[in-house]
C-alpha cells in the first residue's frame, strides 16, 4: 500500500499536479455543492473585488523596471511572442471552430475564444525557461510585457471576436475602462510605491503568492457558485468535457508546433526559441480569472473559465515535459549522433 502512494506522489510531482490546482477543482466542488447565494453572494463578490485589486497592487510593487528593460532590445523575440500570444492564438481559435461546435457547447466556445486573448504567464515561464536553460532575461521581459499589454489588448479583442451577449458591458472601450480601474490603477500604484515598499514585498513573497493564490480561488468560487444556480451542470454532459480536454489538448498542440516552426524558420537560437515557445504558447490563469470577472456577466463565469483552468494544468504537464527534455539536450544530442554514425 505504501509502495502504491509513493507512486501514486511520483507520478503526480511528474504531471505538475500540484496542491493549488488541486484546491481549484475543491473550490468547483464547493460551489456544486454549497453555492454562495444572496447577501453572502454580494458579499463574496466585494471581498473579490478588493482581493484582486490587492493582487495587482502587490504585482505592480513587485515587478522590476531594469527586469522589463534589460533584454527590450531582443526586439524580434518579443514582437514574436506578442504575435504568437495575441494574433496566433486567436486565428487558430476562430479556424477551429468547426470542430469546437462539434464537442462543445456554445458557451464553452466562448470560454475557448476569452482564453485565446489572454496574455502568457509569467512565473511558470520563466521557470520552465530557466529549467530549459532558455533565455531567461528575454523570458523576464516577454511575459512581463504581454501581461502588462493584456490589460488593454486582451478587452480589445474579446469585443472584436466574443459575442456581445456574453459581455457584461457594452463596447470594447467600457472593458478597457473597467479593466484599467479595476487592474490598471492598483498595478500602477503598485509600481509607483516600489522605492519604498518594492524590498518589503521581495522579502514577504510567501505573501504574495498567498494573495495571488487566494483572489484566484475567491473567483473560481464566486464564479461557479453563480454559473451552477443558473444550471451550469446541468448544461454539461461528460462527453462535452471530454471533447474539452480533446479540443485544449489540440490547441496546445498546434500553439507549440507553431512556435517552434515560426521560430526556427526565422533563424533564432535554441535557447531563443525555448524561450519564445513556452513564453508564446502558455495562457496565463492569473490574469485571465480577474478579467473574465471584469468582463463578463457572473452567470456566464462558469463557462468562460472552465477551458482556461483546463487548459491551464495541461500546459503546465505538457511543458514541465519538455522542459525536462530540453534541460538534458546535449545528451540528446549526443546519442542522435551515435545513432547517426551507427546508421
Amino acid at each position: 500500500m505504501r509502495r502504491t502512494v509513493e507512486l501514486i506522489a511520483a507520478a503526480a510531482r511528474r504531471l505538475s499536479i500540484d496542491t493549488y490546482m488541486v484546491l481549484l477543482l475543491g473550490m468547483v466542488v464547493l460551489a456544486s455543492f454549497l453555492p454562495a447565494a444572496g447577501t453572502v453572494a454580494v458579499g463574496l463578490g466585494h471581498l473579490t473585488t478588493f482581493a484582486i485589486g490587492l493582487l495587482f497592487f502587490l504585482h505592480g510593487a513587485k515587478l522590476s523596471r531594469q527586469a522589463l528593460l534589460s533584454a527590450l532590445t531582443h526586439w524580434r523575440l518579443h514582437v514574436l511572442v506578442l504575435v504568437i500570444t495575441f494574433a496566433l492564438f486567436p486565428l487558430l481559435g476562430l479556424a477551429l471552430k468547426p470542430l469546437a461546435l462539434a464537442l462543445l457547447t456554445p458557451d464553452l466556445y466562448l470560454g475557448i475564444l476569452f482564453l485565446c486573448v489572454l496574455p502568457s504567464t509569467v512565473q511558470s515561464s520563466i521557470a520552465f525557461t530557466a529549467m530549459a536553460r532558455g533565455n531567461v532575461a528575454a523570458a523576464v521581459c516577454s511575459a512581463s510585457a504581454s501581461n502588462f499589454l493584456g490589460i488593454f489588448i486582451t478587452p480589445v479583442l474579446v469585443g472584436l471576436f466574443i459575442a456581445r451577449g456574453a459581455a457584461a458591458g457594452g463596447s470594447s472601450l467600457d472593458s478597457v475602462l473597467a479593466i484599467v480601474e479595476e487592474l490598471l490603477v492598483p498595478f500602477l500604484a503598485g509600481q509607483f510605491l516600489r522605492p519604498w515598499i518594492g524590498g518589503w514585498v521581495d522579502r514577504n513573497k510567501p505573501m504574495l503568492k498567498f494573495v495571488d493564490q487566494g483572489s484566484i480561488l475567491l473567483v473560481v468560487y464566486t464564479a461557479f457558485s453563480a454559473s451552477v444556480t443558473e444550471g451550469l451542470w446541468r448544461q454539461l454532459s461528460l462527453p462535452t468535457l471530454i471533447g474539452l480536454l480533446v479540443f485544449a489538448c489540440v490547441l496546445l498542440a498546434l500553439a507549440l508546433g507553431l512556435s517552434a516552426l515560426v521560430s526556427r524558420r526565422l533563424g533564432f537560437s535554441r535557447e531563443d526559441e525555448i524561450t519564445i515557445i513556452f513564453c508564446g504558447s502558455k495562457k496565463s490563469l492569473a490574469s485571465g480569472v480577474p478579467m473574465a470577472k471584469v468582463l463578463f456577466a457572473s452567470t456566464s463565469l462558469g463557462m468562460i473559465i472552465l477551458p482556461l483552468m483546463l487548459f491551464h494544468q495541461i500546459q503546465l504537464m505538457v511543458c514541465a515535459v519538455l522542459a525536462q527534455r530540453w534541460a538534458r539536450r546535449p545528451e540528446i544530442e549526443a546519442e542522435e549522433k551515435a545513432s547517426e554514425v551507427k546508421a
